[in-house]
């Protein structure tokens, strides 16, 4: 008791200081633990974009004709980069600690003398490096496969980074809620899933009724796939502006909300 007592009182003393080390170990942590099964981690999700460019382009993709000025296959490619990018980046933060939970060895990551913004830092530098590798094999492929070179590639990159943000800090937040596997499972597929998917991924939201049209624009993610699109291509549905103002205070009250629950350590503390 007097041990963790004094360990909070330490993290309240260094408030407005960061402890590197620790944060540099938990970061360093995150990213040897999903390099260790880079085949699932990192190959299997290039395997997976290409799939379903290569079924879209089966299916439908010779027969679509231009969708905003450019190829349907080069108007898919930047919303398949961002889904996966950030499909990967929640994965990464949700799956590391609902199984530290699971198997009880969350004690080492809330015993060192960290804050909750340095353990906060610590899984989103996990969660941005898993994305941006992910991000940079697919966009060779494209490369390599469409000849696709991006017309603004600072863009494209700042909307990576907070994609891999968002959801990094949603999968913070996720695993901290979740209890078990299976209710991390049911946010995935009824929360991260429809968000990614009902957001323009495989569509210009222009196509649709004024009512979807209006929702889509209340998804984060919607504004994610716009801009990367945009740094891709070089056309969007909105203004690329707008669209980091809204990713930018989104992944601001996610990784606030994130950071509050690792501060209090709320469903971490037995």
């Amino acid at each position: 008791m007097p041990q963790s007592g004094y360990t909070v009182e330490l993290g309240e003393r260094r408030f407005g200081h960061i402890n590197w080390l620790g944060l540099q170990t938990i970061a360093l942590r995150e990213v040897k633990r999903f390099m260790v099964v880079w085949t699932q981690t990192l190959m299997a999700p290039l395997v997976t974009a290409g799939l379903f460019l290569m079924i879209f382009n089966l299916a439908i993709g010779p027969n679509r004709g231009e969708v905003m000025g450019v190829p349907f296959l080069h108007f898919l490619a930047p919303g398949i980069l961002t889904m996966t990018v950030i499909q990967n980046a929640f994965a990464n933060t949700s799956s590391s600690i609902v199984i530290s939970k699971v198997q009880g060895n969350i004690v080492d990551t809330l015993m060192p003398p960290l804050s909750g913004l340095e353990v906060l830092l610590g899984y989103l530098a996990g969660a941005v490096a898993r994305g941006l590798f992910v991000g940079l094999g697919i966009s060779a492929g494209l490369f390599l496969v469409l000849g696709i070179v991006p017309e603004h590639p600072l863009v494209a990159l700042v909307f990576v980074v907070l994609g891999a943000l968002f959801l990094g800090g949603l999968g913070i937040v996720a695993g901290v809620f979740a209890e078990k596997f299976d209710q991390m499972a049911a946010i995935t597929n009824f929360i991260v899933t429809p968000l990614a998917f009902l957001s323009g991924t495989f569509y210009s939201v222009d196509a649709l009724p004024p009512i979807l049209r209006g929702l889509s624009h209340v998804n984060p993610v919607f504004y994610l796939i716009d801009g990367v699109r945009f740094g891709v291509i070089g056309t969007s549905d909105s203004s690329p502006l707008l669209g980091f103002v809204v990713c930018a205070g989104a992944s601001a009250v996610v990784c606030a909300l994130g950071w509050a629950m690792l501060r209090s350590g709320y469903r971490l503390k037995p």
